[in-house]
């Protein structure tokens, strides 16, 4: 792909490593000198001094051409003008990161993909590995739903019974759904059946309509969480 990033800050940094390493042609616009020349020693990519809410800056960046304009400021205004611009050039696809919750609107009726506060979904990570130890990953849906991975342990109600058993005898709550087993000796995961028999070990990918709370977690084997 040809990707432009506006921004070399803390989150774009991290982009530009990624994109630059899976070998996407890309071009990054950083103001800052000290930002902007950081960048040009460290990837192997075109880098502009200049400022990215400007027609002839995005041209001089090959706008035209792109497959994605990101923009990763600390700014919430630079960062829609620098997608409004982007909407001008009917890129594929424009992406920008929303400091400001209460701008997510304005975002949206420009009709560009977000990431919400970046800063804050960190907090809540790592709040969630030490509140929930269990859970080894998660994603939230919606304001309650999640779908999170967890291991069964020895002595987990769950531990023993196939997906049938779990859901008659009440052991799995209906608004939840085994979405996946990663089993050790398996190449890959096992689709989760009727008659699939849960061991200890399993790594669980889970879909819980109500989140994983301490009540769920416990079917795993993990009431450690109950506290927590």
């Amino acid at each position: 792909m040809y990707v432009i990033i506006v921004g070399a800050g803390d989150i774009g940094t991290p982009l530009i490593d990624i994109a630059t390493r899976s070998g996407n042609e890309v071009v990054v616009i950083e103001r800052n000198a000290e930002r902007a020349n950081r960048a040009a020693d460290r990837f192997d990519c075109l880098v502009l001094e200049a400022d990215a809410t400007t027609n002839n800056t995005l041209e001089e960046a090959g706008v035209e051409q792109a497959d994605a304009v990101v923009s990763t400021t600390d700014r919430d205004a630079t960062n829609v003008m620098v997608c409004l611009l982007a909407t001008e050039y009917e890129v594929p696809s424009i992406l920008s990161v929303v400091h400001n919750p209460e701008h997510m609107s304005l975002f949206e009726q420009i009709g560009v993909n977000t990431i919400e506060n970046p800063q804050q979904l960190i907090a809540e990570y790592l709040y969630r590995s030490v509140a929930r130890p269990a859970i080894v990953d998660y994603m939230r849906i919606g304001e309650q739903a999640e779908v999170f991975e967890i291991a069964v342990t020895e002595n987990a109600p769950m531990a023993g019974k196939t997906l049938t058993e779990a859901g008659e005898g009440d052991i799995l709550p209906e608004d939840t759904l085994i979405v996946a087993i990663d089993r050790e000796g398996e190449d890959r995961p096992l689709t989760p059946r009727g008659n699939v028999r849960i061991r200890p070990n399993d790594l669980l990918t889970v879909y819980s309509a109500r989140g994983a709370d301490p009540e769920l977690t416990d079917v795993f084997g993990h009431y450690e969480d109950q506290t927590a």
